[in-house]
């Protein structure tokens, strides 16, 4: 698929005639004779070609004056994989939306991050979207209420205060415009709560394009989780969340069609941040289908895609954590990684309190790093001098990693530090800011992988090769480092 999708009308209509839910996500279908919006797959008879327009995101559908369908709800639909692959204003500006900036700082304060004037925003996001920000965060904050209106017993005041509204009178007429029922309607209408809900405890599922093979994924994850802030417990991969307004605690289980989230949060009004967060951990919104073809289209790659499709890129909830993490994992083991890793966290996290046990700290905010007695830190010289340059500049922002950083800004930058080389960076770059073609020609497993494999394996040969996987680079190295047997490799049992 392609930018700007939704003006392909012959491209749509059959997508929707097929109910094809590789598209969800990708445009949104407008009823023009009912005046509700689906997604691509909605189960529902389709209606005439003629009756149907399409729109780019829920965003511009509702502020056209469409509800969303109560079958499909294409409202819970997974992200636009364009959000993922591209470091373009808009996609930027799309990510930060949904990491909740918009509510937070408003229109202003998410120009600013990304460098621009609040009028060049709105007019780029409108041109693409059909939606400027403060519509499209209108939608994301009446998704949030629908969620907790569907799986809580909160009452409606602490919803719409929670989901971001400003009043309970925006709250609303907000859900009735958007979803065409009250708010004590949608409750009555969702399946019945379980009983003994734990206040501040959320059960939701998360959608994602199939295939999804969850080995590497979780695999990856719980291989190098690090003790007190990460763990793999009763099927599940559990982890601490520093979030805006408070900390949070989640367990992800993988799924045949969906991955489970339970979400235990401090302040709910981190609900759509901390979705979002670990969305991007997991690549939920990445098009496998997409991916696997332009890889399988290698003779040599191909075997590996038939045989496991649907890789993804496992990624991070905190981009200074991780880069904070591969620095500690330089030349070393994944288990000495983690131990010092834990030493960190031991000695300068934060306590929080786990009512399941197991859980003890948010990995240590680059603030508390910076402040370490460099003396007290058990590695080599060189690379304690790495790892307070790094930290030192992430407190005092003048290095910044987010979802809104432009990738190749932040590889210089990342460059010009001491004790950073090309495999630093571009694993950074592939983990932590998710550009999907960042690629690892030097990585030991790589090297290894790709001679078994009849690849080249030197990096500037291999390089060259796999110039033709672009722009998935960091996919086929899932799929490359997946022929070892390591325990990245497979799902914890």
């Amino acid at each position: 698929m392609q930018k700007g999708m939704h003006t392909q009308t012959e491209h749509c209509v059959r997508a929707v005639q097929a109910k094809d839910a590789r598209f969800d996500g990708w445009f949104y279908t407008a009823v023009l004779t009912t005046g509700i919006y689906c997604r691509p797959s909605c189960p529902v008879v389709a209606p005439k070609p003629g009756n149907m327009v399409f729109h780019p995101s829920a965003a511009a559908c509702q502020q056209a004056g469409f509800r969303a369908c109560k079958r499909c709800r294409p409202d819970a639909s997974p992200g636009s994989p364009e959000w993922n692959r591209r470091a373009d204003l808009v996609a930027r500006a799309m990510r930060l939306i949904a990491d909740g900036v918009v509510d937070r700082e408003g229109v202003p304060g998410l120009a600013a991050r990304l460098g621009y004037s609040t009028r060049q925003v709105e007019r780029q996001l409108l041109a693409e979207l059909g939606a400027g920000p403060l519509a499209l965060a209108r939608a994301q904050r009446a998704q949030t209420a629908r969620l907790l209106i569907e799986t809580t017993p909160l009452p409606m005041a602490e919803i719409a205060f929670a989901a971001g509204f400003s009043s309970i009178r925006t709250f609303n007429d907000t859900v009735r415009e958007v979803f065409a029922l009250a708010p004590s309607e949608l409750r009555t209408r969702a399946p019945r709560s379980t009983p003994g809900h734990t206040p501040g405890v959320l059960g939701l599922r998360l959608p994602f394009r199939a295939p999804l093979n969850p080995d590497n994924l979780f695999g990856h994850l719980a291989a190098t989780a690090v003790p007190g802030v990460e763990e793999w417990r009763d099927g599940a991969y559990r982890r601490t969340l520093r979030l805006p307004y408070g900390h949070g605690i989640v367990a992800l289980t993988p799924k045949p069609d969906h991955i489970g989230c339970r979400l235990t949060l401090s302040d709910l009004r981190d609900l759509p941040v901390a979705i979002s967060r670990c969305r991007r951990m997991l690549d939920l919104d990445a098009d496998p289908v997409a991916v696997d073809e332009q890889l399988g289209a290698d003779e040599l790659l191909a075997p590996l895609i038939a045989k496991a499709p649907g890789r993804r890129v496992p990624r991070t909830v905190d981009e200074a954590e991780f880069a904070v993490r591969a620095v500690l994992g330089q030349q070393v083991s994944t288990a000495a990684a983690r131990t010092h890793a834990a030493r960190l966290v031991t000695a300068h996290g934060e306590p929080v309190e786990d009512p399941e046990g197991g859980l003890t700290h948010l990995f240590p905010a680059p603030e508390a790093l910076a402040a370490v007695d460099p003396q007290s830190l058990a590695m080599p010289r060189t690379r304690r001098t790495t790892l307070t340059t790094l930290v030192r500049q992430l407190a005092d922002g003048s290095l910044h990693l987010g979802v809104e950083s432009d990738w190749e800004e932040a590889r210089a930058r990342l460059l010009a530090l001491p004790g950073f080389g090309p495999w630093t960076v571009d694993v950074i770059a592939m983990r932590a800011l998710g550009d999907p073609d960042a690629f690892l020609p030097t990585d030991l497993g790589i090297r290894r992988a790709a001679g078994e494999l009849g690849l080249p394996s030197t990096p500037a040969a291999l390089t060259a090769r796999a110039a033709a996987w672009r722009p998935w680079r960091a996919y086929a190295v899932q799929y490359l480092w997946a022929t070892d047997s390591h325990p990245i490799n497979f799902l914890p049992v």
